[in-house]
């Protein structure tokens, strides 16, 4: 490798907003973060998918053919 080419790197530590904290390593020093994996909606299973439906399904809705 070159020499004075590559950023420094770095240990850091990832804090998230819940209180859970991550070592990896970086070319930041110490990070905050607002939503981290054990908190995100998507990997807790908490996520809430509202499917509204098409035109199709609002027409057999109001007509009663759903």
């Amino acid at each position: 490798m070159k020499e004075g080419i590559h950023p420094a790197y770095y240990q850091t530590t990832i804090t998230c907003a819940c209180g859970n904290v991550i070592e990896v390593g970086s070319t930041k020093k110490d990070l905050k973060v607002d939503v981290c994996s054990k908190c995100h909606p998507f990997w807790t299973g908490n996520l809430r998918l509202d499917t509204k439906g098409g035109r199709a399904d609002k027409f057999k809705k109001k007509y009663g053919l759903a």
